[in-house]
């Protein structure tokens, strides 16, 4: 039963590898950009990140650099649109974002108006109407506003509606984009996950966002009531956006649209002080409430002792002293169900040929030594949804990119002690020790918990080498921060195996 329930365990982690492997694959891929004939009333939006430092190059005329303390945009003047963010904080990831709009009805070609050190402005204007869009930014955060102005020349009444939206979303495993994981849409019944893939609409939205593995972009409307949609664009790609009540001017009136913008690492103390509601955009999946409780206990140690690496075994330990009583009882469990393996064999061979009698017996024997079969099951289980909630928290910390630890240059990474000239089966071109060091000590506390025993069948003989190796497998290719946890995880079982063993 206990080695099915590991098995069982390592088929769904490497399901979870495999899934994670597949989509981090988007992010090393240089973006291609996709031109269409525009339909009426779009805000176009791609976004992909890069982890190399990007190259300079020579910009088109249309585009211009703005740069501030934590990143440098790039501009497109004829949509004015944000088309590229370079985050200076986070090692110069590169995060292509065309960001622009369009009115309902027509395609305009803005001019740049004026540059200062904190404000772009963008105009447009013609023999109806002037529209203007001005970026105020914040120099040292990732909030940007977003000014709209749309005045009426006319002479008559004019009608319209705004519309923005990002385009561009993809969750088809395309490699020249970035697969996005999650579109957040809060409205006043309150807040929506959604995958992207299934078209859906929301009136009265408070805020529209989607993320990535590491970064976000959030719309905030502050002037009306917008709703905000979904469209898939073809089976590949979806567009989401905001729709602004109809908007009439009269002639000379003017209308002001204001926007929040956040574009930048899902870091939630950055986002609550612009806007608690924003912490909704980092959602953790299934056990997204004790992600976020494992979360603030990382934040915690780490205020602690600065340092990822100490703060990865602290929390380690801590997980297992929690439920270090549980795993005495599944180790005492283990070791009262190998010492009755002689008897369950002798039973096999004289009920072979009647399978209900046999189990009959056996239960029989659990019962008159007072064994519970599934007594050491619990703390297995109990360990599954804090494993998966850490793995979400880890594999998507922001705060993990670059963190050294001893010879690991990126806790975010796998530890990748040697880079091969040439690729290998299996492990690729990089060598990973810390997931083989891990499978080492899965291997000596499988071998030391069956030699309590008093044997051993060939099947756990089979599986003490074969869980270690199936481990190191799983684990080879993950951020190493996990590796670390589950490493400390397994050296305590060890430690706590050789104990039981000398009061034998």
């Amino acid at each position: 039963m206990e080695k099915r329930l590991i098995l069982a365990i390592a088929l769904s982690l490497l399901i979870l590898l495999s899934w994670s492997t597949w989509v981090s694959k988007t992010y090393h891929i240089e973006n291609k950009e996709v031109i269409k004939e525009a339909p009426p009333a779009v805000l176009t939006a791609l976004a992909q990140i890069t982890q190399a430092a990007p190259e300079p190059e020579i910009l088109p005329a249309s585009f211009f650099p703005f740069a501030q303390e934590k990143y440098t945009i790039t501009f497109s003047e004829p949509q004015a649109a944000i088309k590229e963010i370079i985050f200076q904080d986070y090692q110069s990831y590169k995060f292509p974002l065309e960001h622009g709009f369009r009115l309902t009805q027509n395609n305009w070609v803005f001019k740049q108006s004026r540059v200062s050190r904190d404000e772009v402005v963008f105009l447009y204007r013609d023999q109806e109407k002037e529209v203007s869009k001005k970026f105020l930014f914040h120099n040292s955060s990732y909030n940007i506003d977003l000014e709209i102005k749309i005045r009426n020349l006319s002479s008559a009444a004019i009608k319209t509606n705004l519309t923005l939206s990002f385009a561009g979303m993809n969750f088809s495993g395309d490699q020249n984009r970035v697969r996005f994981q999650d579109v957040t849409l809060a409205g006043k019944d309150g807040v929506q996950h959604s995958n992207g893939r299934q078209e859906l609409a929301l009136p009265e939205i408070k805020f529209l966002g989607f993320r990535d593995k590491y970064f976000c972009a959030i719309i905030e409307p502050l002037s009306d009531r917008y709703s905000a949609w979904i469209t898939k664009l073809n089976p590949k790609e979806s567009e989401i956006g905001l729709t602004s009540p109809e908007l009439t001017l009269a002639p000379a009136e003017i209308k002001e649209q204001k926007f929040r913008i956040y574009l930048g690492p899902q870091d939630l103390q950055l986002m609550q002080r612009i806007n608690p509601e924003w912490s909704s955009i980092v959602h953790y999946g299934t056990f997204n409430f004790i992600a976020h409780i494992l979360r603030q206990l990382l934040e915690f140690l780490f205020r602690l002792v600065h340092n990822w690496g100490w703060t990865i075994i602290i929390f380690s330990l801590l997980i297992y002293l929690v439920l270090y009583p549980l795993t005495l009882k599944q180790m005492r469990s283990m070791k009262e169900m190998q010492s009755l393996q002689p008897q369950i064999e002798e039973l096999r061979k004289t009920y072979k040929d009647n399978p209900q009698k046999l189990n009959k017996e056996i239960m029989e024997l659990y019962r008159q030594h007072r064994v519970n079969p599934f007594g050491g099951c619990l703390p297995m289980i109990l360990q599954i949804p804090i494993f998966f909630a850490l793995y979400q928290v880890l594999m998507r910390s922001v705060a993990l990119k670059g963190a050294h630890f001893l010879w690991i240059k990126d806790l975010s990474e796998p530890d990748r002690l040697l880079t091969l000239p040439r690729q290998l089966p299996v492990i690729g071109n990089e060598i990973n020790i810390l997931p083989i060091v891990m499978g080492i000590g899965m291997f000596f506390q499988q071998k030391i918990s069956q030699a309590a025993g008093t044997g051993s069948t060939e099947q756990q003989k089979i599986m003490t080498i074969m869980f270690p190796l199936m481990f190191g497998f799983i684990f080879y290719h993950m951020p190493s921060g996990l590796v670390l946890y589950w490493f400390i995880n397994s050296a305590m079982m060890l430690f706590y195996q050789l104990r039981i063993n000398r009061k034998k």
